[in-house]
């Protein structure tokens, strides 16, 4: 029995189911879950649909269905940041894949240029607005798998182009175009776009790979104690007690033996005070470096001189009670450490007041300095996820990273196990140990391969003590950065536009000259 005419506009199309399957798939292979094979095959799936979609609408449309059934559920962990934002932000990064699905080429050159289009879109997401939300991302999926190294050449978005060129050379065309495609209608002929696309990308990961690693002799080594002071999840700020976050992690320092470790790592906004210097937590924190004879790396929460904002930032504090080293976060959360557009939020009833006051943004560079002149590339919580922030501390002279955090705001684990691929990502990029420090979890070393180690559990008063390697190699991205990248990708697309351009006016021109005058 077939529905009414005026129903069937209702119900989704076969294209349109295929495209949010695929972009399950990808999903799936995000942490926490963490299937990153899936990746490959969900991208492969997108194309056996998109590339029969006959209309610039379609496609688009396509695109769009491929994109929010992949970001609604990797970037689920807004929704305790903002419920309409997290709506709107799906919706939008979502339509960036539709715009990137609609200005790719057709033809065979499409294996080139969609890759390139999409990873184009992931690229812009990088970056805006807000400064960019790289999280749900293709890089994130691969930290566990074997093509994470990648990264090593081109970071995060060369590693983007490289999980969608897979991917669409997968589905074809090519001379073996999976049985799939085939019977969606690609042609059967061989072509050998298909061929030297798969080539290219894995000429990148078995020849560029080996070769842009960083000189990995070690300048010595660090023992480091990371403390999780433990906690409920699911809190903000405003509903909880600064002396009780405290006190957690004072309690747990005091299991650190004297003499035992020379790094001691807190997490990010541990301390919350109107004036660190000179403050009783100051005090505090002196003491127990003076005890176990060794500095501090704390995280701070001050008040502005104005009263109005407030500091978020990183101290080195020595055994001596002083502080030698500062560094204040310079890419703040929007709607998390700051509230864009606050005064419009406010007259449409939106509950600015979870963020009563905006952090102030850093603007030194992203390091810190212990005593003796050993230097910490260092990223506070969300940073980690720009790879530009921790090649930064690394480029001033940062042997190793840490990332202090606080992932306390979210319920569940999705952002935090994020977190954690992405931190991976970063010690790969730059050949550097990544030392991760979060009050309520998860906290872990993460080895220059992107190993991770000792990893606590969520919620759990922790202290772990590692040691790990200082280096000062640079590896190809360390030296490049992202835009040389971005330009290749995009001068992929203009080339591949170049002769599906040509084709295309070919054919219209023959269409024209068969017309009837």
């Amino acid at each position: 029995m077939s529905l009414p005419a005026p129903l069937r506009r209702f119900v989704p199309s076969r294209r349109a189911l295929t495209c949010a399957l695929a972009g399950l798939l990808v999903a799936a292979a995000l942490p926490p879950w963490g299937l990153w094979p899936l990746a490959f095959v969900g991208i492969a799936v997108y194309e056996t649909a998109a590339q029969k979609a006959p209309t610039g609408r379609q496609r688009l449309t396509g695109g769009w269905i491929f994109g929010a059934a992949w970001l609604l559920p990797g970037m689920c962990w807004m929704w305790f940041l903002t419920i309409p934002g997290y709506l709107v932000a799906a919706a939008m990064f979502a339509g960036f894949h539709g715009l990137a699905a609609w200005i790719a080429p057709r033809g065979p050159w499409r294996v080139i240029g969609r890759p390139a289009a999409h990873t184009l879109a992931e690229a812009l997401r990088f970056c805006f607005p807000f400064g960019g939300v790289p999280l749900a991302s293709l890089p994130i999926s691969q930290a566990a798998g074997p093509f994470a190294t990648v990264g090593r050449v081109g970071g995060a978005v060369l590693l983007t182009w490289f999980v969608f060129q897979i991917g669409f050379a997968l589905a074809g065309p090519s001379p073996v175009v999976p049985a799939l495609a085939r019977k969606r209608g690609v042609t059967s002929k061989g072509e050998w776009h298909g061929v030297a696309a798969l080539a290219s990308a894995l000429l990148v990961w078995l020849v560029l790979t080996p070769i842009a690693d960083a000189d990995n002799t070690s300048n010595g080594q660090l023992r480091v104690a990371i403390v999780q002071g433990g906690g409920p999840q699911g809190t903000r700020a405003i509903h909880t007690s600064a002396a009780d976050v405290l006190d957690r992690h004072l309690d747990a320092t005091s299991q650190i033996e004297t003499g035992s470790v020379d790094l001691v790592v807190w997490p990010e906004n541990v301390i919350d005070v109107v004036q660190f210097a000179g403050s009783d937590e100051l005090t505090l924190i002196a003491a127990e470096a003076d005890r176990i004879d060794a500095p501090f790396a704390v995280g701070i929460t001050e008040d502005s001189a104005d009263g109005d904002h407030f500091l978020n930032a990183q101290v080195i504090v020595t055994p001596e009670g002083e502080v030698i080293s500062r560094y204040d976060k310079v890419r703040r959360v929007p709607f998390g450490e700051y509230m864009p557009w606050r005064g419009f939020l406010q007259a449409l009833g939106a509950p600015t007041n979870l963020v009563p006051r905006d952090a102030v943004a850093g603007t030194g560079p992203a390091v810190l300095e212990l005593p003796g002149g050993t230097r910490l590339s260092t990223v506070i919580s969300w940073e980690v996820f720009f790879g530009g922030r921790v090649n930064e501390g690394v480029e001033a002279g940062g042997e190793f990273i840490i990332n202090p955090t606080n992932g306390s705001s979210y319920t569940w684990t999705v952002l935090q196990s994020q977190q954690v691929a992405a931190s991976r990502l970063r010690a790969i990029e730059q050949h550097r140990w990544v030392v991760q420090a979060s009050p309520t979890g998860f906290s872990a070393f993460i080895s220059p391969a992107g190993d991770v180690y000792q990893r606590t559990d969520v919620s759990e008063q922790q202290v772990i003590i590692g040691t790990i390697e200082l280096y000062n190699g640079r590896t190809f991205y360390s030296y490049l950065g992202d835009l040389p990248w971005v330009a290749l990708v995009a001068l992929l697309l203009a080339l591949a536009w170049s002769p599906a351009g040509l084709n295309w006016r070919r054919e219209r021109e023959s269409v024209s000259a068969e017309l009837p005058r």
